[in-house]
């Protein structure tokens, strides 16, 4: 037993007891000086104090260079701001170009270049729905990485005797001096994961990116943490399970110690949340488990590499403090909407009732709209805000985009409006809430959707940032949607109705429904967007891929007297021919009309049909008289992906820099969805 207590003594290389003065490194353990051991074992300490300090100094830089960046970035938004659409507005006869000169056909141009080349998506069954930006921004991070978890290491191989064992050996590597580089940058890039998650994003804040463009960033950075601690496991493994001698006495020993025992156990952890992360686990538990689970794991993750090597604490408190100050702020955010601290006789928390709408759908899922005013400050457009219905869980929230504008309530009230679509979860329960306690107007037969009672609403926000700060008077504007996406690009044409008219600026919503009654759930918007797109120069283009004209001829007998004088009387709608040559007339874009078009190309099978956006872009762009175009979309994920390739093909920077504007146009879609 002497004799193998001595043994395990004897592999701690350092002989504290014959050390003179000790010598500090940051982040490690003290060095004893002078080294007493053997010539090989000297060399190796040498080789791993020294690759240590250098990957201390290799994470000061990494964080150095992220605020280097941050800081120019945050400093070019305020001393060159992108110029507001309330300035200048051209003349008629004006050429735009001639006035902006070579500098803006300049920022124009590489602008253009850009989307062109980034904006398409890149490695769809690695990445997921994600542009080439995105890619190209994550692979120059791991590059960086490689190069520092390599560089400034001595490699070479070690025979060093055991003492007091004669002919045992152990085999001393720079695997244990690479293996400690890549745990030290591991715990170095965890406040980042924890900036690039947060909804109250200090990011954002510095750079005017909305929170969720970083969920892509966040989510592979968490699977580069797990990568680097695997890689750190496994080194030390082989270190401590094969190369040091005896064994297996020595494994044994190393891995009943206390740091190592919590080593394992963040292993563990982090192994969990990397399951629990992958699209299969979301599925299989849901989105809320999911959310649920990664914010306790994280924490508890976090603690246990605190447990495992305490000297790197300096990455893991804040990490902690990050993750505590955003939870702590949306609290008081929420808080500061819901209670009612101007009026001294009502003070307290209130939620807001809102008012259900109820559209049942049986094959797709119904569609629920909600709308409640409540007083607060007024938001932008494109911020979403996160809705909580206590009356459903009081531990889950969800993002949605308002249908309404801020301001459009009265004595200081924000009207609110939502619509959704509820296939599971929350929202499947409130729409079953709405469905048993709704008062029925019509016959169970008819299309007539049903009303019910108030539900309480908790807000929180709002979050993202405004869509439409850096566009232009003369801005071409073409919205498109899918279904509910719809609420993400109407706001966009409800802003436009408030501003100058701009001779020959082309406007135009194209949104796909899958039924002709599905208008209905922003009948109130159509009817305003309706009294004023002559003065906005505004096309609304309505296609229907679920319904053709004889099944409307059948269902007309069924339809409520509602529906029929909303698509007759108050909009005016001509319904177009499905044949190809209707469908591929060319509005006038001076004259604001609205239109119902029932594709009659087959895509994917005989009852759905899906009107081509390729041709539609190009149609809009072909009739634009000048100024640039920005597309503004959201739908399902399909659309999102076809439109980006089609949004940058339209680009050229070359033709951009010979001054066509037409061929500088902007995407701005709704992607809080891809995490």
């Amino acid at each position: 037993m002497a004799a193998t207590m001595s043994s395990l003594a004897a592999r701690h290389i350092q002989n504290m007891s014959e050390a003179t003065s000790l010598e500090p490194h940051w982040g490690y353990a003290e060095r004893a000086r002078p080294c007493t051991n053997d010539k090989g074992s000297c060399e190796y300490l040498d080789v791993v104090y020294h690759s240590h300090d250098l990957g201390i100094w290799y994470t000061g830089i990494l964080w150095a260079t992220l605020g280097a960046i941050l800081f120019v970035w945050g400093i070019g938004r305020r001393l060159y701001p992108a110029p507001k659409a309330d300035k200048h507005l051209p003349g008629p006869a004006e050429e735009t170009l001639a006035v902006q000169g070579s500098v803006q056909r300049l920022k124009m141009s590489v602008s253009s270049y850009r989307r062109q080349f980034l904006l398409p998506e890149a490695f769809r069954p690695v990445f997921g729905r994600t542009t080439r930006l995105q890619v190209v921004i994550l692979l120059a991070l791991m590059g960086y990485l490689t190069i520092w978890s390599f560089v400034g290491i001595v490699y070479k191989t070690w025979i060093t005797p055991v003492k007091k064992m004669e002919g045992v050996y152990n085999t001393r590597t720079s695997l244990g001096p690479w293996s400690d580089r890549v745990g030290v940058l591991a715990y170095a890039l965890t406040p980042l994961s924890v900036l690039l998650s947060q909804r109250e994003s200090l990011l954002s804040l510095i750079t005017g990116v909305p929170y969720q463009s970083f969920n892509f960033l966040h989510r592979w950075l968490g699977y580069i943490i797990v990568v680097q601690s695997a890689l750190h496991t496994i080194g030390w493994c082989i270190i401590e399970l094969r190369l040091y001698q005896p064994q297996p006495t020595v494994g044994l020993m190393w891995i009943k110690q206390l740091y190592m025992i919590w080593g394992v156990i963040a292993m563990l952890l982090l192994f969990v949340l990397f399951v629990l992360s992958t699209p299969w686990a979301i599925r299989r538990f849901g989105y809320e488990t999911f959310r649920k689970a990664h914010y306790v794991l994280a924490m508890i993750y976090i603690g246990a590499c605190w447990g495992h090597w305490s000297k790197l604490n300096c990455y893991l408190l804040p990490a902690l403090l990050l993750w505590f100050i955003d939870r702590g702020i949306r609290l008081v955010r929420t808080g500061l909407i819901h209670y009612n601290y101007i009026s001294a006789t009502s003070m307290g928390f209130r939620s807001a009732p809102a008012s259900i709408t109820h559209f049942p759908d049986a094959e797709n899922g119904d569609v629920v709209r909600l709308d409640f005013v409540h007083p607060h400050q007024p938001w932008a457009v494109g911020e979403h805000f996160y809705l909580c219905f206590p009356q459903v869980s009081m531990w889950q929230s969800h993002p949605f985009t308002p249908l309404s504008i801020a301001g459009a309530g009265v004595n200081g009230l924000q009207q609110h409006s939502y619509v959704l679509r509820a296939k599971k979860g929350a929202t499947k329960v409130l729409a079953d809430i709405a469905a048993v306690s709704c008062v029925p107007e019509a016959n169970e037969k008819t299309l007539e959707q049903t009303v019910a009672p108030t539900t309480p609403v908790i807000l929180s926000g709002p979050y993202g940032g405004s869509i439409v700060e850096d566009v232009q008077p003369q801005t071409n504007i073409l919205c498109i949607a899918g279904g509910t996406g719809i609420t993400f690009v109407i706001p966009v044409l409800l802003d436009l109705i408030k501003q100058r008219r701009v001779p020959d600026r082309k406007v135009e919503l194209i949104w796909a429904v899958r039924r002709d009654g599905d208008v209905e759930w922003i009948k109130q918007e159509l009817d305003t967007l309706r009294r004023t797109s002559n003065r906005t120069n505004l096309n609304v283009r309505i296609f229907v891929t679920r319904e053709n004209e004889l099944d409307d001829v059948n269902l007309t007998s069924h339809r409520s007297e509602r529906k029929k004088a909303f698509v007759e009387d108050k909009m005016a709608i001509s319904s177009a021919s499905s044949s190809t040559e209707e469908d591929q007339k060319v509005m006038d874009p001076r004259v604001g009309s609205f239109s119902v078009q029932h594709p009659t190309s087959v895509e994917g099978g005989s009852e759905s049909r899906h009107p081509d956006l390729d041709r539609l872009v190009q149609q809009f762009l072909n009739s634009t008289v000048r100024g640039s175009t920005t597309v503004f979309a959201s739908g399902p994920g399909g659309m999102i992906s076809d439109l980006r390739s089609i949004v940058a093909h339209a680009n050229s920077g070359a033709k951009a820099w010979k001054g066509s504007e037409r061929h500088n146009v902007g995407l701005v879609c709704d992607d809080r969805l891809e995490w």
